[in-house]
């Protein structure tokens, strides 16, 4: 005959405490990590190919070109506004450096003439350097202002379209094909 063994059968106690201390620590991090995130995102608007509409070509678009030797603030009809020359130039590095002072003048003034225009191009050479285009790309965007005894981000181009920029002796700013998705440098 065969005996039947029966196993006690116990309740299984979950604890749970060092997973809930984890939860703890770990939600109020992903919280103030996830701001931070949101907060370094740059909007970037990619210049539409050459189906876009003809109203599109017709509106004014603002350009700002990075050349080794200079900025050129210019429109898309080839009109200069203004060129700001390098200011510092280092051989060992290859990092060149700008007047971004006078950029911001120059987008000042630009915006008090076109108070409704929200977009512009910065067209770049593929050499430039990473922190030379987010220079720009800020003093592009925004600047500061002291509004009713507080130091404030004024808007001046927020809406930022990137391309490629022509050659330096091109002496035009047309022909400057767009970056899409995808594509890069040859």
């Amino acid at each position: 005959m065969r005996r039947k063994h029966r196993r006690l059968q116990q309740e299984a106690d979950l604890d749970i405490t060092a997973f809930m201390n984890l939860m703890i620590v770990l939600v109020p991090v992903l919280l103030i990590n996830m701001v931070f995130a949101s907060n370094g995102v740059l909007d970037l608007n990619f210049p539409l190919g050459s189906s876009a509409d003809k109203a599109l070509d017709e509106k004014l678009q603002l350009q700002v070109m990075i050349y080794p030797q200079q900025l050129i603030v210019s429109d898309d009809r080839g009109g200069v506004i203004a060129t700001i020359p390098a200011t510092e130039r280092r051989t060992e590095t290859a990092q060149i450096s700008y007047d971004f002072e006078k950029l911001t003048q120059v987008m000042q003034q630009i915006k008090a003439r076109l108070p409704e225009k929200r977009d512009i191009v910065l067209m770049a050479r593929p050499q430039t350097d990473y922190q030379t285009l987010i220079s720009v790309m800020d003093r592009v965007r925004a600047y500061p202002a002291l509004v009713a005894g507080s130091l404030v981000q004024a808007e001046l181009f927020p809406n930022i379209s990137i391309a490629d920029a022509p050659e330096a002796n091109a002496g035009s700013t047309r022909g400057a094909e767009p970056v899409t998705e995808g594509s890069g440098p040859p």
